[in-house]
């Protein structure tokens, strides 16, 4: 049963426009600017701090822009390489560095968070290619996949899936583990559940498609790893996926965990009644958050033991 303060806060969440004295959500249209949007998630992230015994670290990561976020006495040698969000759009270490901090407080493990590019200046395939190079830095820098999970929510999710894909082409060695929490993994945008919970979830209306458009620009959605659903996941590492059954994204995850587990791989899916997208970073304030945030870190635990 769903808990009533998460009922409470994912009320006052969904009806934020209230607050700012609208009687109607935003739509996202054509006359979205991203760089207003850009700037609200700036602001907004601004000011949050790092959990309690967790320290953040510049690094430079193959020339992109990362972080360290390093809870105390986290071993040496192991790693969670964590992939942002942000709707491909957005989203930087900065953004998400506070956020991002709850997994390396939580799994006690290093963290490598790094700044991909950002549609629309730079559509499918720049961010994914950044995601190969934080990877292949890793492994160039002392770390072997056995000591390395991927992780990531939303639009960072549908890149760690991707990210496996290319691994596996490319005859990489996969990380020891991957989760994804509330992976888009059709960039069609088509499946029912986008429209049958698009009153029940948060984003404004309209808004992940026009994301996911500005992300694949004119690369054909129905192609893998732009579209993870239409992969191979044959050969891949273990999998634990995490959405909500209030999220448009939910039929996504499940049909691409069915796909994953019909081509051999070890897949955890878990679904949580009543939950939005990406909800288990809204860990503590709510008991399903903190119990999803840690069966991820539990999870990511186990893979690295």
């Amino acid at each position: 049963m769903q808990s009533i303060s998460s009922k409470i806060i994912l009320w006052l969440i969904r009806h934020r426009h209230f607050f700012k004295g609208k009687l109607r959500p935003e739509i996202v249209d054509e006359t979205f600017s991203v760089e207003d949007f850009r700037a609200d998630v700036d602001r907004a992230t601004g000011k949050r701090k790092l959990p309690k015994g967790v320290t953040s670290n510049p690094e430079n990561v193959a020339g992109l822009q990362g972080e360290w976020l390093v809870p105390e006495e986290a071993p040496e040698g192991k790693v969670l390489l964590y992939i942002h969000g942000g709707g491909f759009i957005s989203g930087s270490s900065a953004t998400h560095r506070a956020l991002v901090g709850k997994f390396a407080a939580g799994t006690r493990l290093r963290v490598l968070l790094f700044d991909y590019r950002l549609a629309p200046e730079h559509p499918y395939p720049a961010g994914l290619v950044d995601c190969v190079t934080a990877y292949s830095w890793l492994l160039e820098n002392g770390f072997t996949a056995r000591d390395i999970v991927i992780g990531g929510e939303s639009a960072g999710s549908t890149l760690t899936l991707s990210l496996l894909l290319v691994l596996k082409e490319r005859g990489l060695p996969q990380p020891e583990g991957a989760f994804c929490i509330s992976p888009v993994t059709d960039l069609r945008c088509v499946a029912p559940s986008f429209s049958t919970n698009a009153g029940r979830d948060l984003a404004p209306p309209g808004a992940t498609e026009l994301w996911t458009r500005m992300y694949a620009g004119a690369h054909d959605a129905v192609t893998a790893p732009l579209s993870p659903l239409f992969g191979d996941f044959t050969s891949c590492c273990p999998l634990h996926i995490t959405v909500g059954t209030h999220e448009m994204h939910l039929d996504d995850c499940v049909n691409v965990a069915a796909r994953a587990a019909q081509q051999g791989v070890d897949v955890t899916l878990r679904r949580w009644d009543g939950m939005v997208h990406a909800f288990p970073l809204m860990s503590p304030l709510f008991p399903e958050a903190r119990q999803a945030m840690t069966e991820i870190c539990a999870f990511t635990n186990e893979r690295l033991r």
